[in-house]
Parts: C-alpha cells; sequence; structure tokens
C-alpha cells in the first residue's frame, strides 16, 4: 500500500499477520488535516479477532480527530478500548509546513526518525514511549517535538519486527521498499508483524 498526501509526506505499510490469518491485531491509520498527517501505528494485545477489533476501535477515533495532538489522541483511544483488551498504540503529528512532527506512544511499538540530512545532529531520535496498555492502564503521557526537514525518514514498526532493523532505513529511498525489506528480513513467524515508513519529499 503507497499513497503520495498532501504537503509531501510519502508513506507506504508492510503488513503480515500471524500464520497469514485473515484477522489481525496489528494496524496502521493514515490521516491527513488540513495542517499535515497522522499516522498512527496499533498492536492489539493477544491476537486473533479481539485484538483486531481492540485496534478497529481505536483506528475510528483516530480518523475522526487527526488533527488533534497525539497525546489526546492516545486519550480518546484510551477511553474508546476500555471494554476491551486493550493495545499498544503511537502516534506522530507530521506538519511539514510548519517545519516540525510531534510523536507519543504508550507500549512497546518501536519508532525511529532517521535525518535526511547526514551532518544533521543526532542523525537518528527514537521515540520513547510510556509503559502501559492504551484501554487497560494509561500512564502520564508526554509528547516529543522535532523539527523535520525534507529528506527525512520515519519508521514504526510493531513487536513483530526484530530489533536492527534501522540498518535497512536508506534516507531517499522509496517508502515501500524500506518497509517491504524490514518486513522481509525482521518480520517474526511467531506473531503479526507491521512496518509503516513515512518520507518527507519535495511536493
Amino acid at each position: 500500500m503507497e499513497n503520495l498526501i498532501t504537503l509531501s509526506v510519502k508513506w507506504s505499510i508492510a503488513h503480515r499477520p500471524l500464520n497469514d490469518a485473515e484477522e489481525s491485531g496489528d494496524l496502521c491509520v493514515v490521516q491527513p488535516f488540513p495542517e499535515g498527517v497522522m499516522i498512527a501505528v496499533l498492536d492489539g494485545a493477544g491476537h486473533g479477532m479481539e485484538a483486531g477489533a481492540a485496534v478497529k476501535s481505536a483506528a475510528s477515533v483516530l480518523e475522526a480527530h487527526a488533527g488533534e495532538r497525539p497525546i489526546t489522541l492516545l486519550r480518546l483511544c484510551h477511553e474508546a478500548l476500555r471494554n476491551t483488551r486493550g493495545a499498544a498504540v503511537s502516534v506522530v503529528s507530521i506538519r511539514p509546513s510548519e517545519g516540525f512532527m510531534t510523536w507519543a506512544g504508550v507500549g512497546n511499538i518501536e519508532g525511529v526518525l532517521l535525518r535526511g540530512d547526514p551532518v544533521f545532529r543526532p542523525r537518528s531520535e527514537t521515540l520513547v514511549n510510556r509503559a502501559g496498555v492504551v484501554g487497560r492502564r494509561l500512564p502520564a503521557l508526554s509528547g516529543t517535538v522535532l523539527p523535520i526537514e525534507l529528506g527525512d525518514t520515519i519508521v514504526f514498526t510493531t513487536d513483530g519486527i526484530s530489533h536492527g532493523f534501522t540498518k535497512l532505513i536508506s534516507p531517499g529511498a522509496p517508502p515501500k521498499r524500506t518497509a517491504d525489506l524490514i518486513l522481509a528480513h525482521h518480520g517474526k513467524k511467531s506473531d503479526d508483524a507491521l512496518v509503516a515508513v513515512a518520507c518527507l519529499r519535495e511536493p
């Protein structure tokens, strides 16, 4: 899946459900809003239909309120998931025209921002997730605001992707190629696996 949306954010998703099942507990939501785009990755607790139902409920909330701050979105998801097993949720609000992004997360979804400019320091940033489960136990939340430039790449992975995937991120590479490479080389056979890649590009 790949799409070119407003404000020069190009994105792609690579996804493989456990045992190629029809229902997956991993989900990515990409929703443009007037100032940019919101990208969220969700991993429902457990597997199968109940995990899938939880992340779909959260997805509806995220799509309806995409322009809100990531912390607000996490709180809204928490309310929506109270009667479910809960989920890990990470959210980034990318505002290229304003030159920054904000991200926040709860649970074990990994997030990485890799700079396109080789002299930018630090060259990479990682999302600091809070321990907890959205819908079950919401911790104190904090969001991180970072400057962004053309050429930067943002990657989210669920825990179905093993560590060490960052070596496969090449600034300038098409998002689909990066997402497919990470899934192929780091996707676990024991869990649902999902990779979301977003790159800032020229219009």
